[in-house]
């Protein structure tokens, strides 16, 4: 904010900058002469660019689908060996079929069968 108050108390981010525009205002003009005033356009500028971030977000937008493809094929590399490992070596720790029937409660078939009703 031009007022220098800031949202959360304090001075704004930017509040630096509208600084130097008005600093830059009051040495290059006069009642008479605005002509200074293209002296401050850089100045201007950069207090635009700190409350709007134009330049750097143009900068950053024309990146953003290469970086996603760029991810996007280590999380495919990465997918793809996790599926060879896996495929490479079984768990042999794995629950066996009964254990799963039974939901983990090991030598219990009789339980199951009276839930079943067999």
């Amino acid at each position: 904010m031009s007022s220098g108050f800031g949202l959360n108390g304090g001075v704004s981010r930017c509040f630096p900058f509208w600084q130097e525009v008005l600093a830059c205002y009051v040495v290059n003009t006069t009642n008479d002469d605005d002509s200074g005033k293209k002296i401050c356009g850089p100045v201007l500028e950069d207090y635009y660019e700190c409350l709007h971030h134009k330049k750097e977000v143009g900068d950053d937008h024309e990146q953003i689908p290469a970086i996603w493809e760029l991810q996007a094929t280590r999380i495919r590399s990465i997918q793809q060996a996790y599926r060879k490992a896996a495929a490479a070596n079984p768990r042999d720790d794995g629950p066996k079929a009964g254990a799963i029937r039974n939901l983990g409660l090991l030598d219990k078939e009789e339980d199951t069968k009276a839930v079943l009703g067999k």
